[in-house]
């Protein structure tokens, strides 16, 4: 079994860059460090730090233990806070894993529910791809992920994708590009520069079958995982992009840009997937009993 003290001189030492700044806040000698953090290495069988000139650096197992230690530790932080506080200030960890193929205003519409409990509320978000958030969730290091797809059906989770979101998609582009394309939409796509959601978007492949019914053929001039990026470079000029029609109005507002067309044959849908274990903690319940919003 892990000795959780010298796991945290571990951790302390990676957070803070060094054994000597470690040993500043733990109010400990650099040996006491270095020795305790020795014997946990040896212990476990595995280098977490290796030298590299008169510093150190985290090793690749390092690296790994590392995303555990601040899982336990501020799990830790916040338990203690927990026991800590009077009952009327205690708040319960909310942890969301937050695909990056949902734009971020959408995630805060759909985990509002949430933040609006009686029992407060701390939550945690993480955000990156789907497939490492349902492994976060599998092993119930998450309580919910919001993605644009449910569970794929190759992972062996018992767990639930609940449709929590479904809206039409609308185009835009910077005014300067507006001036010079009179054709109607969605004609005036064809041979015009596009940015698109990337590979991992579930809207994509819809996205391009309906421009392939239509016989539309534009320029894709990027790609991007990051549906905020692709709004920078459609609001620079690049090009045309797209995103959910409920956001439309946010959209024109934050990037002043022009709304040139939408459409509600190409369908983005935003799902909440939880697993069994988690089903009943109070946010994911209020997320998923929420009113469906669809436009």
């Amino acid at each position: 079994m892990i000795n959780y003290k010298q796991f945290h001189y571990f951790w302390a030492t990676a957070k803070a860059g060094s054994i000597v700044k470690a040993s500043k806040q733990l109010h400990l000698t650099p040996q006491t460090i270095s020795g305790q953090i020795a014997i946990l290495e040896a212990s476990l069988g595995v280098s977490l730090f290796r030298k590299v000139g008169r510093g150190i650096e985290l090793t690749e197992t390092g690296e790994l233990a590392l995303t555990y230690a601040d899982d336990i530790f501020q799990t830790g932080n916040a338990l203690e806070e927990m026991l800590r506080a009077g009952s009327k200030e205690r708040s319960r960890l909310f942890r969301v894993g937050i695909s990056d193929a949902v734009p971020k205003s959408i995630a805060y519409h759909l985990l509002a529910p949430a933040m609006s409990l009686a029992e407060p509320i701390k939550i945690i978000c993480r955000e990156g791809k789907l497939e490492s958030l349902l492994g976060e969730l599998a092993i119930h290091r998450l309580d919910l992920v919001l993605s644009d797809r449910p569970m794929p059906s190759e992972f062996d989770i018992k767990g639930r994708s609940n449709a929590l979101m479904e809206c039409g998609l609308s185009f835009f582009a910077a005014n300067s590009f507006q001036a010079s394309n009179l054709a109607s939409f969605p004609h005036c796509l064809n041979n015009a520069p596009l940015l698109v959601p990337g590979e991992d978007s579930a809207v994509r492949k819809r996205l391009m079958l309906w421009l392939n019914t239509l016989r539309i053929q534009p320029q894709i001039v990027g790609e991007f995982d990051d549906s905020a990026l692709m709004r920078a470079f459609g609001q620079a000029g690049v090009g045309i992009f797209c995103a959910p029609s409920i956001i439309t109005d946010e959209v024109i507002s934050q990037h002043n840009v022009t709304k040139i067309g939408e459409t509600n044959e190409v369908v983005e849908r935003f799902y909440a997937i939880s697993v069994e274990r988690r089903a009943n903690h109070p946010a994911v319940v209020a997320i998923n009993t929420a009113p469906s919003k669809i436009s």
